[in-house]
């Protein structure tokens, strides 16, 4: 699993992304302990990016990972993430990033996760009533203070990347990054390249649908979140089938699966580029982590941008209200 740089961290890529072992995709099918030795296979197998949030299942993704790494917090570069507000029955309740908030969803995520301090702390989604200023310096507190280390923002627009880095360093931006979300080749990634910033992709195989194993909207579980996203829905499902089949041609022609292909073309945009799969399954582990394994020519690269060009695909990556939060 090859070294990168997330500003001043060092990790292996690719990450694990933790968040659907708690919620939102296929609910009903969770097992704490499968998703464990998932964690510890993914650890074992050298890999050191784990990445959760406050929201992920209403804190109980944090805890899950905190059992997990019992014992092994020397092996973890632990990233969660605060901003999104959640109530008690896990409704929504909108975004904060007010000072006061900062410093108390920090306490209560190094509760959950029962560590001292976290590697990488993001702010999930930029508070549009608050001063990136403000937030920024109260994360800056918590790195002077040893409960963090590096900071993060996710799905931040370049103007604001700009204003929190002149606060203070700011390791990583994360924001969605994949063959059907190109959208941060335009202006994203060049500004946190000028800055010195990593970028950390999630969902890298389009929620799982660059796999190829979903072939039809029914194949998702009735509660499973996809079922309610535009490029999951009716035509624009139909379109975006076309262009996994791209992907699986592709694949068979290097002798790989379609999600290997898929994750080897994010690992291939850069050294500053972690993408961060996530899956509660050893066997999709596997698989992702053989992504590192596939060679992307030159030739590969172009031939993706030719067919599959920034823009490719059908809908919006959420619904119209979760939109107005992204790239702000």
């Amino acid at each position: 699993m090859p070294l990168r740089k997330l500003g001043g961290l060092d990790v292996r890529a690719p990450g694990l992304g933790c968040m659907g072992m708690s919620e939102f995709y296929d609910p009903a099918s969770q097992d704490e302990a499968e998703s464990i030795r998932v964690i510890h296979r993914f650890l074992d197998e050298g890999g050191d990016l784990l990445d959760t949030a406050d929201m992920y299942g209403s804190g109980r993704n944090e805890v899950l990972v905190g059992k997990a790494i019992a014992g092994r917090r020397d092996r973890v570069i632990l990233a969660t993430k605060f901003g999104n507000v959640r109530g008690p029955q896990g409704e929504f309740l909108g975004v904060r990033g007010d000072a006061a908030y900062v410093k108390e969803a920090c306490d209560a995520s190094l509760r959950r996760l029962k560590v001292d301090y976290i590697d990488l702390y993001y702010q999930h989604r930029v508070d549009p009533q608050v001063p990136i200023e403000e937030t920024v310096g109260a994360m800056a507190e918590l790195v002077r203070e040893g409960k963090v280390r590096h900071l993060g923002l996710s799905e931040a627009a370049t103007e604001t990347i700009k204003r929190a880095a002149a606060v203070h360093p700011i390791a990583a931006l994360q924001t969605e990054y994949s063959l059907w979300s190109r959208e941060p080749e335009l202006a994203i990634l060049p500004t946190v390249r000028a800055l010195g910033i990593g970028f950390v992709a999630y969902s890298p195989l389009g929620r799982g649908f660059l796999t190829g194993r979903y072939k039809s909207p029914e194949d998702f579980a009735a509660d499973d979140y996809r079922r309610n996203s535009p490029r999951f829905q009716g035509e624009n499902f139909r379109k975006n089938l076309d262009l996994v089949k791209v992907i699986e041609e592709m694949a068979a022609a290097k002798g790989c699966s379609p999600s290997r292909l898929a994750l080897a073309w994010v690992l291939a945009q850069g050294v500053d580029v972690v993408p961060i799969p996530g899956t509660k399954r050893i066997e999709y582990l596997d698989e992702n982590l053989g992504a590192a394994d596939v060679t992307m020519t030159d030739e590969d690269l172009g031939k993706i941008d030719a067919l599959l060009p920034a823009g490719s695909a059908s809908g919006d990556r959420y619904h119209a209200q979760a939109m107005q939060a992204v790239n702000k």
